[in-house]
């Protein structure tokens, strides 16, 4: 049976033009393409920190992911920094990103910080359509989830159980935020989570704070 880590992440304290100007140009319920391509054409992109999550690489030095040729997927990895602090030695990670200026970004970052291209790729793609070769020992999902109209969350969910292995892991760094207008797009709660993963046989292993969030995604 598949299982979840949920890492608590960051608060966030209301409204901003720029969560705002993301959802108008993603175009509402449906997952489109055209409008994350226009957030990264416009440079609206509040997620892009231009490195590793500092989570991230404290994960990755953990010494706790998969490792003995496990296979990893970042779905919406955008420029895919998180893709390349999670790979390493007996671990392959693969970038999954709609948006193909992200994924060419993610190409151009990677190469140009020199890391083993051995040990990742990039791929665009749709989540919800793409059948990769092989299923996943581990998915990481981070500014993924919060990035769907809560109507699609059921279908991430089930998308998450088609892709994973029988015991492969889900891990999910989360926005807890306040007030109904916040973002980023989209409020999450730990309940949002366990509604639409728990049906499917989740189990909720760990859940702890995040401290060492990102000081402007805390106050963003």
């Amino acid at each position: 049976m598949a299982s979840t880590a949920v890492a608590g992440g960051q608060v966030l304290d209301g409204s901003n033009p720029t969560v705002a100007r993301v959802r108008q140009l993603i175009g509402g319920p449906e997952y489109c393409q055209d409008g994350w391509s226009r957030c990264w054409e416009e440079g609206v992109t509040p997620w892009d920190l231009g490195q590793p999550t500092p989570a991230v690489v404290e994960l990755a030095k953990s010494g706790t992911l998969p490792g003995d040729a496990a296979t990893v997927l970042v779905p919406g990895c955008g420029a895919g920094y998180d893709v390349v602090a999670l790979s390493g030695p007996g671990r392959f990670v693969v970038g999954l990103d709609i948006c193909e200026s992200a994924v060419a970004k993610a190409k151009q970052w990677s190469a140009a910080a020199a890391a083993d291209a051995s040990l990742f790729a990039f791929v665009a793609a749709d989540f919800f359509t793409w059948e990769p070769p092989e299923l996943f020992d581990l998915i990481f999902d981070y500014t993924f989830f919060c990035a769907f109209h809560p109507s699609m969350r059921p279908a991430w969910a089930k998308r998450m159980a088609d892709l994973l292995k029988p015991n492969g892991e889900l891990i999910t760094l989360m926005y807890l935020a306040e007030g109904q207008e916040a973002g980023p797009p989209f409020n999450t709660t730990v309940l949002d989570y366990e509604e639409v993963l728990k049906p499917l046989g989740f189990v909720i292993t760990c859940i702890q704070d995040n401290d060492v969030a990102v000081k402007r995604r805390q106050v963003l």
